[in-house]
């Protein structure tokens, strides 16, 4: 089911249908993402006529392209490397014309690929900024309003600087919600939010900033581009795959094994370890009492949790999730589950996630591992590798973000 969810947002697939026809001038692209290389190779096997442009992606996201030069920089705290490309691209669409036409490739980790620190700001303090952010417990949604305003190339600054050309941006959602303002923090789309937002969510999490950073936003000086705004009249936004089609795909195949799934929701947000628990609960009524499904069946969801950093472990939301729910389950009978990122990176680990037995804890305790301080330091990576059950991918050139299976056999009452 994880490989299926994985294959259907492949760029390969979903992106030639998107296409926008040739233009009277010049066709640039430019974008950022963990899948924009793929979505680079998919644009120049089916695009005919004169092609130029550049993209950034993940280091070992890279994907052999003939005309459009792919750069690698770093995620998720950005780096030298992503600001060069990102000065680059914004060079690269200055003095267009209306007959020219730029596509915009932009997928999930487009946020720390294209750093462009706003006017005053420093790419250390982007770094520092990013860092706290990822640690902070903020939703995704969040984290990026606070990016969109200490940039100079997002919230839709980028297709701004294209006019008068026509932007068509193609976008592979991770987000829940599929707002477009959230994907990389929406370099081509206006943005509704303002610099008072940005502040208020840096108040609500108690984020350490650099005194320029604070003064920045406080001064209003870096707002994004608003909606009705001109310069993005000739911009189009396309969304090519998202994370609903993923889990359609799992399901299609839990199917053919003779389970039912049912997708819970593809935009489940809050902190790991409670979607864990939540998700639990569900799963204990369904084998003790067929309520509301009956077993065999798969749980399938998706969307974006959050991890607040309080231990000493490596993080990661899907791990973590994973760690939470087989320690309510505490066992129980029949219950299998996966949870991954279906870009292969959990955190900052290049390990897409792991999976769940009925004897995960079993195992765990024989090792002398103690699940609930696994928990509690956030090290669900370190829990999970000593097991041997961690998910390794490798990089998947795509991105719709986290899967989640739980399998649910038919095990009576009687049998627990």
């Amino acid at each position: 089911m994880f490989d299926a969810a994985i294959a259907a947002a492949h760029p390969a697939l979903c992106l030639p249908l998107h296409l926008p026809p040739p233009p009277k001038g010049r066709t640039l692209v430019i974008g950022a993402g963990k899948a924009s290389a793929a979505m680079a190779r998919a644009l120049e096997e089916n695009w005919r006529g004169p092609l130029e442009g550049i993209v950034v992606t993940r280091y070992g996201y890279d994907v052999p392209c003939q005309r459009i030069e792919i750069v690698q920089a770093a995620h998720p705290v950005p780096d030298a490397a992503g600001l060069q490309a990102a000065t680059r691209m914004a060079a690269l669409v200055k003095g267009l014309t209306a007959d020219d036409l730029v596509i915009a490739l932009i997928s999930g980790g487009g946020s720390s690929l294209l750093v462009a620190p706003a006017a005053g700001l420093t790419l250390a303090d982007k770094q520092a900024v990013n860092k706290a952010l990822l640690t902070s417990g903020a939703t995704i949604s969040e984290m990026n309003c606070v990016r969109r305003h200490l940039s100079a190339i997002k919230g839709g600054r980028l297709a701004a600087a294209c006019h008068p050309a026509k932007v068509v941006s193609l976008l592979i959602s991770d987000v829940p919600g599929d707002h477009p303002i959230d994907i990389a923090s929406g370099p081509t789309v206006a943005d509704p939010t303002t610099c008072a937002d940005a502040l208020a969510i840096i108040k609500r999490y108690r984020i350490d900033v650099a005194p320029a950073v604070r003064q920045l936003l406080e001064s209003g000086n870096c707002e994004t581009i608003k909606p009705g705004d001109a310069r993005l009249a000739g911009v189009e936004t396309r969304m090519i795959t998202a994370p609903q089609i993923a889990l359609e795909a799992a399901a299609q195949v839990a199917r053919a094994a003779g389970l039912t799934p049912y997708i819970l929701g593809d935009s489940l947000e809050g902190e790991a370890r409670d979607i864990g628990r939540a998700l639990a609960g569900i799963t204990r009524q369904v084998v003790v009492h067929g309520q509301p499904f009956t077993a065999p069946c798969v749980l399938l969801s998706g969307g974006e949790t959050t991890v607040t950093l309080k231990g000493q472990g490596r993080g990661g939301r899907n791990v973590e999730f994973l760690l939470s729910l087989g320690i309510a389950l505490d066992g129980l009978p029949g219950v299998h589950a996966i949870a991954g990122d279906t870009d292969g990176v959990d955190g900052a680990e290049d390990i897409a996630g792991a999976w769940l037995t009925p004897d995960t804890l079993a195992r765990a305790w024989s090792l002398g591992i103690n699940p609930l301080v696994s928990l509690d330091y956030n090290d669900g990576h370190g829990f999970f590798q000593a097991l041997g059950d961690s998910v390794i991918t490798g990089p998947t050139l795509t991105n719709v973000n986290d899967f989640r299976a739980i399998v649910i056999d038919g095990v009576t009452t009687k049998a627990i």
